[in-house]
């Protein structure tokens, strides 16, 4: 089973960007519709973008469209996700996740059961 492994996050002011990054270990990661989500204090963890096997295709929520780019390089078993215009309620823990579903509509967390540890990114107004 794939491991995951968060980084990039920090603090940022808002319009400013980040990229994030997971790392996977295992040699199963290609397999794997990968996902972001995101958990802000006393909130339910909260989906962000989707990415298919191969890259092909991506989903976001309404809430991050246009702003963030979510990209895959299964040669280096990598995920990254791009955030630009980052807005004060862009705060959160942010977690990388693989799942075996093929919909990437299918946005609740227990679609995804391989989770990272989440790194935090806070964004201030």
């Amino acid at each position: 089973q794939v491991q995951l492994v968060e980084s990039g996050g920090g603090l940022v002011q808002a319009g400013g960007s980040l990229r994030l990054s997971c790392a996977a270990s295992g040699r199963t990661f290609s397999s794997y519709t990968m996902g972001w989500f995101r958990q802000a204090p006393g909130k339910e963890r909260q989906f962000v973008a989707a990415i298919s096997r191969g890259g092909l295709h991506t989903y976001y929520a309404d809430s991050v469209k246009g702003r963030f780019t979510l990209s895959r390089d299964d040669a280096k078993r990598a995920l990254y996700l791009q955030m630009n215009s980052l807005k004060p309620e862009d705060t959160a823990v942010y977690y990388c996740a693989a799942g075996p579903l093929w919909d990437l509509t299918r946005t609740t967390p227990d679609e995804y059961n391989v989770w990272g540890q989440g790194t935090q990114v806070t964004v201030s107004s």
